[in-house]
């Protein structure tokens, strides 16, 4: 081993052209930019989505859907999930607040029971909305449903 044949570990260094030096560096001139236009210049920067004046994709191409402004959106709430939270917990009355407890709706969601699965408990359930399904299978139960008006 001598100087001659010293270099730096793998990945130290980068490797990297050191352009605008000069001539005699091999990459003077245009400094790798090419010839004139807009990015040859400094402090060249373009628009998110600019294609060099080119109608960019976002205006080609046409809009599409709906969104409804006045959505109501629920949050379902299946009639097993509430046979299990009964067998979890014990509780017979269900309303909201045992179910943001429970961790199956959050505070501000509003909430609709649906029908599936089976369920054994008598309860009494308490939330914004119900399908017939659920009513049909919480009654059968011997439970009862009450909507919960804002």
């Amino acid at each position: 081993m001598n100087l001659t044949n010293l270099k730096p570990a793998k990945g130290a260094t980068k490797n990297s052209k050191r352009v605008g030096r000069g001539e005699g560096s091999g990459k003077g001139g245009t400094a790798t930019r090419g010839t004139k236009g807009a990015q040859a210049r400094a402090g060249y920067s373009h628009k998110i989505g600019f294609e060099g004046g080119q109608m960019p994709i976002q205006r080609r191409l046409p809009k599409f859907g709906f969104k409804n402004p006045t959505r109501v959106e629920f949050q379902p709430v299946n009639v097993s999930a509430l046979q299990a939270l009964f067998e979890a917990t014990g509780k017979t009355v269900i309303g909201l607040d045992e179910l943001v407890e429970a961790g199956l709706a959050a505070p501000k969601d509003l909430v609709k029971i649906l029908g599936n699965g089976e369920l054994t408990a008598k309860l009494e359930v308490s939330a914004d909305a119900f399908s017939k399904s659920a009513v049909a299978k919480i009654e059968a139960a011997g439970g009862k449903t009450t909507i919960v008006e804002e």
